[in-house]
């Protein structure tokens, strides 16, 4: 055995960390995972520095935690008393309520989520995004789209289709996503139409419209 995997040995056996066996030993972290990574006794010790290491930053992670679960409560009562100033002003507005309606209906609801729109309709998804533009104020440019297709619809036709008739250019449109269904060909002419904004803010506030319309 080589003197200095012997010694390095020794100091895993010790409970010295990788980065510790190698500054000692001038050691490449690769040699000492060949060595020591499949070993059980050192995968033990692996996780004995892991949560040591761990109960050190406990606290900091502690108030970061926290500090971000305040930041969270505020942005977000932030943004629903934001969209309770915009309903008073806008709920007898005809586009603003079939914006919100067409979401309560079509509308992905979790709020992890992007705000996203998904339709066989083209009517329907070009006034949805006219919503977008006039009341949430969201510019072309973050207003995206994709197509829902089957196998046997062309990607090119169907997304020219749905940019003619929605309102937004080809530059906006993510990569299109494919469907299997139970026969080799279905064809829902054009697939399906899909209109997206990565807002978390803009979410919260149609979510928050959604529920004073309930109130009504």
């Amino acid at each position: 055995m080589r003197s200095d995997k012997s010694v390095a040995f020794e100091l895993r056996r010790s409970g010295k960390s990788y980065n510790e066996i190698k500054s000692r030993l001038n050691l490449s972290k690769a040699t000492l995972s060949d060595w020591f990574s499949e070993l059980d006794w050192s995968i033990d010790i692996k996780r004995t520095l892991t949560d040591k290491a761990f109960e050190k930053v406990r606290p900091k992670f502690t108030k970061m935690v926290e500090f971000n679960r305040r930041r969270w409560k505020r942005w977000r009562e932030n943004a629903r008393k934001e969209a309770k100033n915009d309903f008073s002003r806008y709920r007898n507005d005809l586009l603003f309520c079939a914006g919100v309606m067409l979401y309560w209906g079509e509308g992905d609801k979790n709020p992890k989520n992007p705000v996203r729109v998904s339709n066989t309709d083209p009517g329907l998804l070009r006034v949805f995004v006219k919503f977008l533009k006039h009341y949430a104020k969201v510019p072309s440019s973050k207003i995206k789209a994709f197509s829902i297709l089957y196998p046997d619809l062309d990607e090119k036709t169907s997304n020219r289709y749905w940019s003619s008739k929605i309102g937004l250019p080809l530059k906006n449109f993510y990569k299109t996503q494919h469907i299997q269904g139970r026969h080799k060909t279905r064809r829902l002419g054009y697939g399906i139409g899909a209109v997206v904004v990565s807002s978390g803010q803009l979410k919260e506030k149609i979510l928050q419209w959604i529920e004073l319309y309930s109130r009504m």
